[in-house]
């Protein structure tokens, strides 16, 4: 048995005090154990507030991709501020002129003439000095006749006639010039663009592709020329005309 216990035998006040000092200093300890677990539920409480919160801007907010307010692009078919006007006296480029497969030709022979030629039934008819126009919107087919010596070849058209008609055709653009056979005989063709005159109704103009074929005979030239719109297809009605001139003598 200790002194002490020899002094105060069977004190329970000493077993309280010693209890009482042991608690004072346990509870430090346990209220930090009773902390941690209190601190972990809200901060777990945060993060879920935090995710619902993230979720639910994210199904109705615009997605991150998405451009502010009128800094996206411009709505299908709607034009450019930037753009630039279009011009009301520019050439129409590749209007419709494609002649039809069932169209009529009937035979023309002009004054004078000394060939007959089969040109396309209904379309109108007018004059210019020595030649013969026909014509529907924009296509045409002129028919003249001129007196020369000897026969024309793919370098006297170059030499001679390319230039007058860059001095006299609306927008004359030189394609090519070469030889041809047609039931006439041997022709030469030259091909260019040019700018047709302004339609009568709408007073606007396009780009022509034009077939200016020549053929001689007997001091005689004849000249067929064949004009559409830029990019019509016109091949076998032209191959049509072309191949249907008959020398009458």
């Amino acid at each position: 048995m200790s002194n002490e216990q020899a002094r105060h035998p069977a004190d329970p006040s000493i077993d309280c005090r010693r209890s009482g000092r042991s608690g004072s200093r346990d509870r430090p300890a346990a209220g930090r154990r009773r902390g941690i677990p209190t601190a972990l539920a809200v901060l777990g409480a945060v993060v879920v507030i935090a995710g619902c919160g993230a979720s639910s801007g994210g199904g109705t907010g615009a997605p991150p991709s998405a451009a502010p307010s009128g800094q996206g692009s411009a709505v299908a078919g709607t034009p450019s501020p930037n753009a630039a006007a279009p011009d009301p006296n520019a050439p129409e480029i590749g209007a419709a002129g494609d002649i039809p497969d069932n169209q009529v030709y009937v035979s023309f022979t002009p004054p004078r003439a000394t060939f007959t030629v089969s040109v396309p039934q209904g379309w109108a008819q007018s004059s210019a000095g020595t030649a013969t126009l026909f014509t529907d919107k924009f296509n045409s087919v002129r028919i003249d006749m001129q007196p020369r010596p000897a026969a024309p070849d793919v370098a006297s058209v170059r030499a001679q006639e390319v230039p007058q008609l860059q001095g006299s055709v609306p927008g004359f653009a030189l394609g090519d010039v070469q030889s041809v056979q047609r039931s006439a005989g041997t022709g030469v063709l030259l091909t260019y663009g040019a700018t047709s005159a302004p339609n009568a109704v709408t007073g606007k103009s396009v780009t022509e592709a034009v077939e200016r074929y020549e053929f001689w005979r007997g001091g005689q030239d004849v000249m067929l020329t064949l004009s559409g719109p830029k990019g019509a297809d016109n091949v076998d009605p032209w191959r049509k005309i072309t191949d249907s001139l008959r020398w009458q003598q």
